[in-house]
């Protein structure tokens, strides 16, 4: 075998170059990928679903809120015929006077996204790209708390009762049957096991958004973003 030249060899260099180039496609096409997942999700968020649905003048109170990454649904423990108390049970939580709380505030997601990123934070690339292949391991976080007061990131909606037992149904279709319960983040709240895949598709908040189209409420077609389903309220 021949010395190594330019043309032919490492040592020219060549091949260096050639991954260098690979890789500088890779990570063009990657930051194009998110770029229309992005534009995509914001599109999706655009589109009203329910579009002739007005909030009810006297019914049931809900509420619609963020953290910045996860979005959850606040609603009353009694009303409308529905009964959380035996489903979001104050032994279930590492202090039960929290039980005492009148409001629950639900939301679903992936278990290693939900456990790890429960603020922007200590949100991981690493966490974010796994949950976004699709995981079927998730789970429901519910928290007892009081009445929330509306803000910025709590949105006061008001649903007839017909409405709110359609959301009901969906919520409790998304625990799994004989659900564990595993420990929140603090002392008032807990996770349970849940139903559905997760993925850069069915997010958390496209979940919201999944639920509350469900209810008969206007909401984006797609929400898989915070912002796309509170700036509908």
């Amino acid at each position: 075998m021949g010395p190594m030249t330019r043309e032919t060899g490492i040592a020219g260099g060549r091949w260096p170059a050639r991954i260098g180039g690979w890789l500088a496609r890779g990570a063009g096409g990657l930051v194009l990928v998110v770029a229309l997942y992005v534009l995509a999700g914001f599109v999706g968020g655009a589109i009203p679903m329910n579009r002739d649905w007005t909030e009810a003048a006297d019914g049931i109170v809900i509420f619609v809120e963020s953290n910045g990454v996860h979005t959850g649904i606040v609603v009353p423990k009694v009303a409308a015929g529905v009964d959380w108390r035996g489903f979001a049970r104050a032994e279930d939580l590492r202090d039960p006077r929290y039980g005492g709380h009148d409001h629950l505030s639900v939301g679903w997601g992936e278990k290693r996204f939900y456990l790890e990123t429960p603020t922007w934070a200590e949100v991981k690339p690493a966490t974010i790209a796994a949950a976004a292949f699709g995981s079927t391991d998730t789970l429901v976080h519910v928290d007892h708390v009081p009445l929330p007061a509306a803000s910025a990131d709590v949105r006061r909606i008001v649903l007839r009762r017909e409405e709110y037992r359609r959301l009901a149904a969906y919520i409790r279709a998304s625990v799994a049957d004989g659900a564990a319960h595993y420990p929140g983040y603090g002392e008032y709240d807990a996770f349970y096991d849940g139903r559905g895949r997760y993925s850069a598709v069915t997010t958390c908040n496209s979940w919201t958004g999944a639920a509350l189209r469900f209810a008969g409420v206007r909401v984006g077609a797609w929400t898989p973003f915070p912002a796309t389903v509170l700036w509908w309220f």
